[in-house]
């Protein structure tokens, strides 16, 4: 099943390290400051940002430990704006290489702890504050006669803001505000892949995969829904919003090869891992750190955002205090 690409197998550990590089490095150097919202923490600050910040007193208060939003600033919309007012005004100096790749589509700023949402803002800018990401990834598959398993991949447009020509999974996309997973999901597969509502019908959830990567842009504890879709043989996707150059269709060992090499859009790779270890492909038999690789598919993001700040009223030590939202 897996024989001749056995010598790449102790290589998926290392691809698991690489989209969990912050989780397994940069997070344990204590350089980054939480981000505290409401009197919940809902990101880190990376100290390049920091200096941005600074500027805007009136927004943020920083202190030796921690980053707070105003907490003058008392609902989701007053929260939303002032954010939204320093993102604009540092967007224009472009100097913020995140900026650089502003969207017009908001996400929401949540914490498990509280059910609503805290504030919004832009996309490309939840980053700069180590906000948690959530969107929904499909895998598209084939059980072909002859191949065995094989998974349809696309080649991201070169024009796209983020990851330019990498090769992604079948269809992906961000949870916007306002947006369901499921309805994302079933959108984002009309757009990128021109999957109609009848084969939509046979999207099958299969949970989630989370990680927490970093690049020059900044800080990224990603949650992506995954589900998976099992495409007629002679089903040929077809790109509906201009984000998708191509596709092609890789047999489950020719996916692992390309998934290793630069050409592959790291922050997808856990989707593609989890996808063949849940269909068996990778396996305990085949797969020497198969514990540790199915773990870096599943860190607990929630328990690293879990502050001592979250608490009501918590101290920090310093005799600063926190309020959650009435």
């Amino acid at each position: 099943m897996y024989s001749s690409a056995q010598n790449n197998i102790s290589d998926l550990l290392k691809l698991a390290k690489k989209f969990n590089c912050f989780y397994l490095s940069g997070l344990h150097e204590g350089i980054c400051k939480p981000f505290i919202v409401a009197g919940y923490q809902v990101g880190l600050i990376r100290p390049d940002v920091l200096k941005y910040l600074i500027r805007f007193p009136e927004v943020f208060r920083i202190t030796g430990k921690y980053v707070e939003l105003n907490p003058a600033f008392r609902d989701y919309k007053e929260r939303t704006v002032k954010v939204a007012d320093v993102l604009q005004s540092l967007r224009k100096e472009n100097e913020i290489c995140a900026l650089k790749g502003w969207r017009d589509e908001c996400f929401g700023v949540t914490t498990p702890l509280y059910p609503e949402n805290l504030l919004e803002m832009d996309r490309s800018a939840m980053c700069l504050f180590g906000i948690r990401n959530y969107g929904v990834s499909v895998t598209g598959y084939v059980n072909h006669p002859t191949k065995g398993l094989c998974i349809w991949l696309q080649q991201r447009s070169f024009t796209k803001q983020t990851w330019p020509g990498k090769w992604d999974c079948f269809v992906s996309g961000g949870l916007a505000v306002g947006f369901g997973v499921l309805e994302t999901t079933i959108k984002e597969a009309a757009e990128e892949a021109s999957v109609q509502k009848d084969l939509a019908k046979k999207l099958v959830s299969a949970g989630c995969v989370s990680f927490y990567f970093e690049s020059e842009r900044g800080l990224f504890p990603n949650t992506e829904y995954v589900y998976d879709l099992e495409l007629p043989l002679d089903f040929m996707p077809q790109n509906a919003d201009g984000e998708v150059e191509s596709f092609e269709l890789l047999t489950a060992e020719e996916c692992v090869k390309r998934a290793l090499t630069p050409q592959f859009k790291t922050t997808s790779a856990p989707v593609l891992l989890d996808f063949l270890i849940r269909k068996g492909y990778i396996s305990p038999e085949n797969e020497p750190h198969y514990r540790h690789l199915v773990e870096l598919l599943h860190v607990p993001l929630q328990s690293i955002y879990d502050w001592p700040f979250t608490a009501a009223a918590a101290t920090n030590g310093d005799g600063d205090e926190f309020h959650h939202v009435n």
